[in-house]
C-alpha cells in the first residue's frame, strides 16, 4: 500500500513525545548546550536539535540500564533534527514557541509539521483533525503567532493534498480542505523567518506527478517556499528526487524537500506500516546536490510507530526496539 502513515500525536516532543509524558517546556540553555555538540555535520549546521527527544530520554535510560551498545547505536537519531509535530488536541503555541526560542539561541532553524486538516488521514491510523474549519483556522493562528520571528521551516499537512488526489477525502469536504491549506500558507507566511512547503505525497503513491498540479495549486502551493515529499515513507531518494524535479516542471520550478528519515534501505514491498529490516536514510542536510532540492529532512520521527501493526503501538508512539533497528540497519 503506497499511502504515507504519520504521526497522529506528537505530545511527547520536548517532554512531549507522543504517548511519552506530559507536555512540559524546554531548558533553553540545556537545549543550546546540547545542540552545540550536534548537527555538526555540514549542510545541517542551519537545523535545531531537540536535546529532549524520545531517543535522548532513551540513551540516558539504556545507559543506566547497562546497555551502553544499544544506546551509543541510538545516537544516530538522537543527534540529528528532526520536526517536531504539535498535537492537533492542544495548544501548539506553547510548544512552538519553546522549541522557536531554543533554536535561536545558536541561530538555527527549527523544524515543524503542522498536522491537525479536519477530516484527517480518512479515519485510518491517524484519525482526527480540528472538529471544523474554524477550529482549525484558530490552531493554525496559534501555530502561526508562536512561530513570531523566529527561524522555522514548517511542513504542512501530510497527506491533505494526495488524499484528494487518490478519492479518500470524500469530495465534498475537498473545497473545503483546499481554502483552509490556501489560508494555512498565507497565515504561516506572515511569520517573517517561516519557510512552508506544502506536502505532495511520495511517488509510490500518486504515479502521475501531473494529478497533483491542479489541487497544490488550489490549496496555494504559489504562495509557499514549495512542497515536501516522502513524508513517513520508505521511497528511495534517487527515485523521490526525480519525482520532485518532474513535479517541479509542472509548477513553473517550485522547490522541494525530501523526508529521508527512514529510506536508507528503500521501501519493503507490500509493507506500508512500521516494515520490519529498514534503515535510517541521508542525514538531514541542504547539502543536496540539486538547486531545487532545499534539503533532505527527517521529518517523522524515526522511531515513532507508524500505527498498531507489526506489534507496533499506536500511531506517533515511541517504540525503542524499532527505533534501534532503524539505526543497526543505517551505515555509520
Amino acid at each position: 500500500m503506497s499511502r504515507l502513515i504519520h504521526i497522529f500525536a506528537a505530545v511527547a516532543v520536548l517532554g512531549l513525545a507522543a504517548g511519552c509524558s506530559s507536555p512540559s517546556g524546554i531548558d533553553t540553555a540545556a537545549a543550546a548546550g546540547s545542540a552545540s555538540k550536534k548537527a555538526a555535520r555540514a549542510g545541517a549546521l542551519d537545523f535545531w536539535v531537540d536535546p529532549d527527544s524520545p531517543a535522548a530520554k532513551q540513551i540516558k535510560e539504556w545507559r543506566r540500564a547497562g546497555r551502553a551498545q544499544d544506546a551509543h547505536l541510538l545516537k544516530r537519531i538522537a543527534d540529528e533534527p528532526q520536526a517536531l509535530w504539535p498535537a492537533g488536541e492542544i495548544d501548539p503555541g506553547p510548544i512552538v514557541k519553546a522549541a522557536i526560542d531554543s533554536a535561536a539561541v545558536e541561530n538555527r532553524t527549527a523544524l515543524f509539521v503542522a498536522y491537525d486538516i479536519p477530516h484527517r488521514d480518512c479515519g485510518q491510523h491517524s484519525a482526527g483533525g480540528a472538529a471544523d474549519a474554524d477550529a482549525y483556522r484558530e490552531w493554525i493562528g496559534k501555530f502561526a503567532d508562536a512561530l513570531g520571528d523566529g527561524k522555522a521551516l514548517v511542513v504542512l499537512e501530510p497527506d491533505a493534498v494526495a488524499h484528494i488526489v487518490d478519492g479518500c477525502t470524500p469530495a465534498g469536504y475537498h473545497d473545503e480542505r483546499e481554502q483552509l491549506l490556501n489560508e494555512a500558507v498565507v497565515r504561516l507566511k506572515q511569520q517573517p523567518n517561516t519557510k512552508v512547503y506544502l506536502d505532495a505525497g511520495n511517488p509510490a503513491w500518486i504515479r502521475d506527478p501531473w494529478k497533483l498540479v491542479d489541487p497544490l495549486k488550489q490549496a496555494g502551493i504559489e504562495k509557499a517556499d514549495g512542497f515536501s515529499l516522502n513524508v513517513s515513507n520508505f521511497q528511495t531518494d534517487e527515485l523521490t528526487k526525480a519525482y520532485g524535479l518532474e513535479l517541479s516542471a509542472d509548477l513553473g520550478g517550485k522547490h522541494f524537500v525530501v523526508d529521508t528519515s527512514r529510506n536508507g534501505n528503500g521501501p519493503l514491498p507490500g509493507a506500508w506500516c512500521n516494515p520490519p529490516g529498514r534503515a535510517l536514510g541521508t542525514p538531514p542536510t541542504t547539502d543536496t546536490g540539486e538547486p531545487l532540492l532545499d534539503a533532505y529532512l527527517w521529518i517523522k520521527r524515526p522511531g515513532e510507530s507508524d500505527g498498531t501493526c507489526g506489534s507496533g503501538p499506536a500511531a506517533g508512539k515511541w517504540w525503542p526496539e524499532y527505533a534501534l533497528e532503524l539505526a543497526r540497519n543505517s551505515r555509520p
